[in-house]
C-alpha cells in the first residue's frame, strides 16, 4: 500500500522535495535499478496531466527526488490536485509507492521570466 503524503506548492516558484522511502522497520528501501515517475491531475480521471520531473539521487538509501519548474507551476492553476508517485523494477513490476494532495497556492507576486 502507498504512504499517504499531502504537498503543498507555491504557483509560479521553483518546487523540489526529496522523498525518503523505508520498509515496515524504517529501514531504507534499496531503488538501485529502479526507474520512477510521478504524475499531478485535477483529478483521478482527469485527461490533463503535470508531470513531476524525477530522479534517484541517492537510489541505494531510497531516495526519490520530485521537481517542478516555476514555469511549470505558473502555469498550474491554483487549488487542489492529486498525485502519485510509482517505482519500476527492473523486471518491470510497477509499485505505488507514494500518493497524496497536492495543493497550489495562489501567487501574489508576478514573476517575469527570460
Amino acid at each position: 500500500m502507498a504512504a499517504k503524503a499531502n504537498i503543498i506548492v507555491d504557483q509560479s516558484t521553483t518546487f523540489n522535495t526529496t522523498l525518503d522511502l523505508t520498509d515496515d522497520y524504517d529501514r531504507p528501501i534499496d531503488l538501485t535499478g529502479f526507474t520512477a515517475e510521478a504524475q499531478i491531475r485535477k483529478w483521478y480521471t482527469s485527461s490533463n496531466v503535470v508531470s513531476f520531473d524525477v530522479s534517484l539521487p541517492n537510489a541505494a538509501n531510497g531516495q526519490i527526488q520530485l521537481a517542478l519548474s516555476a514555469n511549470t507551476t505558473k502555469n498550474m492553476a491554483y487549488g487542489r490536485y492529486v498525485y502519485d508517485v510509482i517505482t519500476i523494477d527492473g523486471s518491470g513490476t510497477v509499485t505505488r509507492v507514494v500518493e497524496g494532495i497536492l495543493t497550489v497556492t495562489p501567487e501574489v507576486t508576478t514573476v517575469v521570466y527570460p
